[in-house]
C-alpha cells in the first residue's frame, strides 16, 4: 500500500505491543496506566444517563456543535473555577474526545515538518507518536523529583526557539512528579520572556494522596501577566470519571480552539453527545467530590504499600521517589549488589516470572534511560501488589 510518508516516524506503541503479553494465565500486571474499573461510580453514571435521556433526550441523541455540548462546557468551566481556574468561560474551551485528541488537535494546527517542540524526558508515549506523525523535531528537557528542570529548559528555548512546550506538571505520565510552585511561576516568566506557547496536560491533577498539588499552570497565568496567552490547558474525565466515556477538553485562546474546532470537524464532527450529555448531569449532581475522596483513598494505600514493597524487596537495587498522586511509581535500577539494571531486559524475565511493567526507555523522545521502569499500582489490590513486587524480586 502507498501508506503516507509521515508514518515513517512513527512506531507501534511498546506499551500496546506488551498487552499481547499479558495473556499468560495468574500474570499480576503492573503495565496498565488506566484507573480501576471497580473504583467508578456506575450508580451515578446510570443516574446521569437516566437524566440525559429523560430531560434532554433530543439533545443526548443528536449531532451536536462540533465546540462542544453546552450544557457540558458550562460545567466543565464551573469544575475549573471551583480548582482555582479563575476566568474560565465556557467559551474559553472545546470539548474534545478524550485529553488525547487535545494533542492530536494540536499537532494538526501548529506542527509544521521540522518544527522544534520541547518535551520533558520522560513524558506520556502517545505525545511522542501523536507529534512526531505531524512531523515535529521533539527535543527533551529532563525532569527530575520536582518536574522539568526549568534552568536546562530555558536553554533549550534559547538554543532550539520551539514551537512550543508540552509539560505534565502534576503526577506526570510515566515519571509521576509533581512541577513545584517555584517552577510552575518560573515556566509562565519563561513563556513570556521568550513568548513561546506553553502545553499544560493535566489528566491526573485530582488525584492527590495527601495535601493538594500546587495550583495548576492554568490557575497561576493570572500572577504572571502575558502568560495567560500563551498558554493552552488540556484536562479529562478519563481518570477521574470513566474513560470509557471519552470526555475531555482544551482551554486556550480564541484563535487556537477556533483552528482546533475546524481540524475536529474534519475527524469526528464532534465528540458523543450521549456522552457529554451522561457527564453534564454528572457534574450537575455534584457526586464528583466524593468520588474523588474515594478514588484517593484506595490509590494512596496502594501507591503507599508498593512503595514498601519495593523497599523491603528490591532494597538498594532499585530507586524512586515515593508519588504524591496519580497512578505510577516511576524507577531506576541501580545495579547495586550486581543485580539487572536494564528495564527492558527484566521487563522480559518479570513476565517469565508472572509479572509485568512497562520498561521506560520508550517514554523518551532522545537519549532513554534503559535503566529505568513504570510500574501502576491503580488496578491491583493491595495482595497483589505484594505478591507481584515479590516476583518482580525474584527476577532480578
Amino acid at each position: 500500500m502507498p501508506f503516507a510518508d509521515r508514518l515513517n516516524n512513527v512506531e507501534t506503541s511498546a506499551i500496546r505491543e506488551l498487552f499481547k503479553l499479558l495473556g499468560k494465565p495468574g500474570i499480576i500486571s503492573f503495565a496498565g496506566g488506566f484507573p480501576d474499573s471497580a473504583m467508578f461510580d456506575v450508580d451515578g453514571i446510570r443516574e446521569a444517563v437516566n437524566a440525559a435521556l429523560t430531560e434532554e433526550a433530543g439533545g443526548a441523541l443528536q449531532y451536536g456543535a462540533t465546540e462542544g455540548y453546552n450544557p457540558l462546557r458550562e460545567q466543565l468551566a464551573a469544575f475549573m473555577t471551583a480548582k482555582g481556574n479563575q476566568g474560565v468561560a465556557p467559551d474559553n474551551l472545546i470539548v474534545t474526545t478524550g485529553s488525547q485528541q487535545a494533542l492530536d488537535l494540536l499537532g494538526k494546527t501548529l506542527v509544521s515538518p521540522g518544527d522544534k517542540v520541547i518535551v520533558e524526558g520522560p513524558t506520556f508515549l502517545a505525545t511522542i507518536q501523536c507529534f512526531r506523525l505531524y512531523g515535529a523535531q521533539l527535543v527533551t528537557a529532563p525532569v527530575d523529583g520536582q518536574g522539568v528542570q526549568t534552568d536546562r529548559l530555558e536553554q533549550l528555548i534559547v538554543e532550539h526557539k520551539p514551537k512550543f512546550i508540552y509539560l505534565i506538571p502534576t503526577f506526570g505520565n510515566p515519571s509521576g512528579a509533581m512541577l513545584s510552585l517555584e517552577r510552575r511561576k518560573k515556566v509562565l516568566e519563561l513563556a513570556v520572556q521568550h513568548n513561546v506557547l506553553v502545553v499544560e496536560d493535566d489528566p491526573y491533577g485530582d488525584l492527590y494522596f495527601g495535601d493538594a498539588p500546587p495550583p495548576s499552570l492554568l490557575a497561576l497565568s493570572s500572577q504572571v501577566p502575558g502568560s495567560r496567552e500563551r498558554l493552552v490547558h488540556c484536562g479529562s474525565l478519563s481518570k477521574v470519571l470513566s474513560p470509557g466515556l471519552r470526555v475531555g477538553w482544551m482551554v486556550g485562546t480564541a484563535d487556537l480552539l477556533a483552528k482546533a474546532t475546524m481540524c475536529k470537524q474534519f475527524s469526528d464532527a464532534h465528540t458523543s453527545t450521549f456522552a457529554q450529555a451522561t457527564a453534564a448531569q454528572y457534574l450537575k449532581a455534584g457526586r464528583m467530590p466524593g468520588t474523588l475522596a474515594k478514588v484517593r483513598a484506595v490509590y494512596a494505600e496502594r501507591a503507599a504499600t508498593m512503595g514498601d514493597a519495593l523497599r523491603r524487596e528490591l532494597g538498594e537495587a532499585i530507586e524512586f521517589v515515593q508519588p504524591q498522586g496519580g497512578l505510577f511509581v516511576w524507577a531506576r535500577l541501580t545495579g547495586a549488589g550486581g543485580k539487572l539494571a536494564d528495564g527492558g531486559e527484566l521487563a522480559k524475565r518479570a513476565i517469565d516470572k508472572g509479572v509485568a511493567f512497562v520498561p521506560g526507555a520508550p517514554f523518551y523522545a532522545s537519549q532513554p534511560d534503559h535503566t529505568t521502569l513504570r510500574l501502576s499500582f491503580a488496578t491491583v489490590g493491595l495482595d497483589k501488589i505484594e505478591e507481584g513486587v515479590g516476583r518482580l524480586a525474584t527476577a532480578l
